[in-house]
């Protein structure tokens, strides 16, 4: 039973890690977006792996250290997600759809140092698109 808890702790210190992060308002064409920011290494691995939903409205930012080119994966992730690739200047560089627990790769079309994930589809949903300024970047 000691074993099973010490084998648990490590899951369970990482599923609540995203309970844990620091949040930052940020706004795109008049749309505001609560958004959980991943920007340490651990962190950022994490993502939003093993969330079943997302509240409208909300995602998570990932903040890079330099300017780069950063590829993205759905492994242990059920949630089908959208996500934005963003320069340096808030601009939106590409956005991509990504199925649920895939191992397909997603990659900025330009070097990025920020990445947004949302609920699948809503970027569509408010015509937010390639070339659209993201504002209040950390």
């Amino acid at each position: 039973m000691v074993a099973m808890a010490a084998l648990l702790m490590p899951l369970a210190a990482s599923a609540q890690q995203a309970f844990l992060l620091p949040r930052a308002q940020l706004e795109i064409n008049n749309v505001t977006i609560q958004a959980e920011v991943a920007a340490t290494d651990a962190s950022r691995s994490y993502g939003l792996m093993n969330r079943m939903s997302l509240p409208e409205n909300q995602g998570m930012l990932f903040v890079f250290e330099q300017v780069d080119a950063p590829c993205f994966w759905m492994k242990n992730t059920p949630l089908p997600l959208s996500i934005a690739f963003i320069d340096p200047n808030g601009t939106i560089s590409n956005i991509a759809d990504m199925q649920p627990l895939s191992l397909d790769a997603h990659c900025p079309t330009a070097q990025v140092l920020y990445a947004l994930e949302m609920e699948q589809g809503w970027f569509a949903r408010h015509d937010i698109k390639a070339g659209d300024r993201v504002k209040n970047l950390p």
